[in-house]
């Protein structure tokens, strides 16, 4: 795998192609041709490794090993493969050694078998192929168009074409050097994620997300409705199978467009933010609940939100699970922490000191606080200039007591 120099960055942008006819067809023989290659690898895989662990001279199957016994019989037995590039079937085996690299270190599950039509996409390495105004030149097919110029200028290392319902797309990765972060003032913002609403700041605004899942769940229903009832191996079936196809690709692109003009603004407009460590897949075994956490996709956000911050130069305090931001009072002179709040609740009065709290915003402050005071721990002294640097999350899996909460609380409001 490529790396950047150092002081660089890769930069990814995917552009729409618009190919003709004839080049639909290439691009879908070369992502079947990966599709298959990575499927016989696996098969190969899992024979050569059962024969290793019954006799143990036998080498343990690898991606390299793979590939040079594909490349030997190819022209024999699969002749076909020879009509698209080469980087198609290489790049699949060696995905194939990853995933056995995560199976084997226990981080991800068995590989499995690829399944036609789900996913179809193969790789171009840099020395194959070029890009000269809106054109990309892919081998074995020549001159596609493409819907817009490339956006980043640098040096090209990889593209990957992929397909979405009937559209193809082209993911070209650039290095480019890392930008330097401006200097800007000082701005601290909590952000509280939720179903109702998708994010609620500090700053008392509460962002409603798009919930495209749900605003589009009737058409939704009635393209499977009408995609159940055509025979299978029928046009009429396919031409179901693509409006449903186009359908999910909609509302994946109205929620990362939402995701992504959020991500942006607040890591431009603030240089410290507060988030909750989210578990994610717990809160989704709530099937009353599961529907819109997932609608929302706080995952992405997170993800975007990161690799942002990273390029401004904002730092993200990550608070942990068992942070009490909703239950405890965000008064500074007060900091009580609640024994339960049920879900239900929405406005709550501190018992201790009768201050009037809206369940969001009580969050978003606790999380401001707590980003303010990391961050100015972080810089050595809440009068310290220049920008913040980054500062270290809380640990994700430690529990955190009252006390200990309470302590750093009173230490945020005397610092």
């Amino acid at each position: 795998m490529f790396k950047p120099s150092p002081g660089a960055e890769i930069l990814a942008h995917k552009i729409r192609l618009k190919p003709n006819c004839k080049q639909r067809e290439g691009l879908a023989r070369a992502a079947g041709v990966a599709r298959f290659a990575y499927n016989w690898g696996l098969a190969e895989w899992e024979r050569q490794y059962q024969l290793s662990l019954a006799n143990a001279a036998v080498l343990r199957p690898d991606w390299m090993s793979l590939n040079k016994r594909l490349n030997a019989i190819k022209r024999e037995q699969f002749p076909w493969m020879l009509e698209v590039t080469k980087c198609a079937p290489e790049r699949a085996l060696m995905d194939l050694g990853k995933a056995y690299a995560g199976y084997f270190a226990k981080c991800t599950k068995r590989p499995r078998f690829h399944k036609k039509g789900a996913h179809d996409s193969f790789y171009l390495h840099r020395n194959v192929f070029k890009i000269k105004d809106q054109k990309i030149w892919i081998p074995k097919l020549g001159w596609v168009r493409l819907y817009e110029p490339l956006r980043f200028s640098g040096r090209i290392t990889s593209a990957t074409v992929s397909r979405q319902a009937d559209c193809w797309f082209v993911s070209v990765a650039v290095e480019m050097p890392k930008p330097e972060p401006q200097p800007r003032p000082p701005a601290v913002v909590g952000v509280d994620l939720g179903c109702t609403t998708l994010a609620t700041l500090s700053t008392g605004e509460k962002i409603a997300g798009a919930k495209p899942h749900k605003a589009l769940l009737s058409r939704q229903r009635r393209l499977q409705r009408s995609l159940s009832r055509k025979q299978k191996g029928s046009r009429n079936r396919a031409k179901a199978k693509l409006k449903l196809a186009r359908h999910h690709m909609r509302v994946a692109n109205i929620r990362k467009d939402a995701i992504h003009k959020l991500t942006t603004r607040l890591t431009r407009e603030f240089t410290v933010i507060g988030i909750e460590d989210l578990n994610i897949s717990g809160m989704s075994k709530n099937h009353a609940l599961a529907r819109s956490i997932l609608d929302q996709s706080f995952g992405e956000f997170r993800r975007q939100l990161e690799y942002k911050a990273a390029r401004t130069g904002t730092v993200i305090v990550t608070a942990d699970r068992f942070f009490p931001s909703t239950k405890r009072c965000s008064n500074p002179d007060c900091h009580f922490v609640l024994p339960d709040l049920p879900l239900p609740v929405r406005i709550w009065v501190c018992p201790s000191c009768g201050t009037r709290h809206d369940r969001d915003i009580n969050a978003a402050e606790n999380l401001e606080q707590l980003a303010a005071w990391s961050a100015a721990s972080a810089c050595g002294g809440a009068g310290s200039g220049g920008n913040l640097v980054a500062a270290k999350p809380v640990p994700s899996k430690q529990e955190v007591s009252e006390s200990d909460v309470s302590l750093t609380m009173n230490s945020l409001c005397t610092a």
